[in-house]
């Protein structure tokens, strides 16, 4: 199995509900996100999936999300806005742009750091 990952990022505040603590007030991070795609087989250029490509499709879904209020924007209007629901809604998005990925290559995961040291990973 090979995999390959980029790494984008991104700035946008947020505000957790049902939280108890200082996470519940108005604040923002400075996200990192890594996207990890693996399959089986690489294509005649020796390549998994090309970066480039990679980059391109994330930089859409996160460019949607960078520099805004998170709990303004569908889907977390109403989802609360943790690295975990960003995670899922990220992979969500770029599997939308990556449906027709060739030699069965596909998301394996997407990790969203809120710090340095604190992140969340999502694996469908």
């Amino acid at each position: 199995m090979y995999e390959v990952s980029i790494d984008e990022t991104f700035a946008a505040a947020h505000n957790l509900r049902n939280y108890r603590g200082k996470c519940e007030d108005l604040h923002g991070h400075n996200y990192k996100v890594r996207v990890v795609v693996e399959g089986k087989e690489l294509d005649s250029a020796g390549l998994l999936f090309d970066f480039v490509h990679l980059k391109q499709v994330i930089k859409r879904v996160i460019g949607s999300l960078d520099h805004k209020y998170l709990n303004e924007l569908v889907p977390f209007d109403t989802l609360n806005p943790s690295a975990e629901n960003i995670a899922r809604h990220i992979h969500d998005q770029a599997s939308k742009q990556l449906q027709q990925m060739p030699n069965g290559v596909g998301i394996s995961s997407i990790t969203v750091w809120e710090t340095d040291t604190s992140a969340a990973t999502y694996r469908p």
